[in-house]
């Protein structure tokens, strides 16, 4: 099956604190792993000289449940907004737990409860430390005609990989810091191991 775009339907937004907006939701034939990855087009994307654009890997805890254990629903609410206001699109890739999928990770969350880091309990369960791809990304961005991005992202390895695959990544722009309580640990883990950009308070 060859790359393209296989549909675009208009999508009305709303969040929990009232922000809404409207996205053209867009699916894809030929990605490379055969997943249901969606874009959402924002704010005035393709009139954008280069677009704003966040990949954002599935969190079923966060996104949808409001877990404060990570701060991929916060960043995810945040990328919105932010794409809408310049134009560009919101990747979002069905990678749950950086790859290891949706039980692994909740086991991951167990191992965590006894001590573990997030990256630690990874590896006990027999995983890397994020077993995520960006290949599909890069097709996406190539099928919507994009070739030049600003990335909203804290994780250096976005920018790597989007480049490795031929994506003029021109700016990486990080993301706002959503730190709390409960995910303070975890976001110290994704400095010490993963060098993402996160500016921490040093008291939460």
């Amino acid at each position: 099956m060859s790359l393209g775009i296989r549909s675009r339907v208009a999508v009305p937004l709303k969040f929990a604190d009232g922000y809404a907006t409207t996205a053209e939701v867009i699916t894809f034939d030929g990605l490379a792993d055969g997943k249901e990855h969606l874009a959402l087009a924002l704010g005035d994307a393709f009139g954008a000289e280069v677009p704003l654009v966040r990949p954002h890997s599935e969190c079923l805890t966060g996104d949808v449940f409001g877990s404060e254990r990570c701060d991929c629903g916060p960043q995810l609410r945040e990328a919105v907004e932010r794409i809408a206001g310049v134009g560009g699109f919101l990747l979002y890739l069905r990678q749950e737990g950086r790859g290891i999928g949706l039980y692994a990770k909740l086991d991951a969350y167990a191992l965590q409860d006894l001590g573990m880091d997030t990256y630690e309990a990874n590896r006990a369960l027999g995983h890397a430390d994020d077993e995520r791809d960006y290949t599909a990304a890069a097709q996406m961005l190539s099928a919507l005609g994009v070739g030049a991005v600003d990335l909203l992202t804290n994780n250096p390895d976005k920018p790597s990989q989007l480049r490795s695959y031929g994506v003029d990544v021109r700016t990486v722009v990080p993301t706002k810091v959503h730190a709390s309580d409960a995910n303070v640990r975890y976001l110290q883990a994704k400095v010490a191991h993963t060098a993402h950009t996160i500016d921490l308070p040093l008291a939460v």
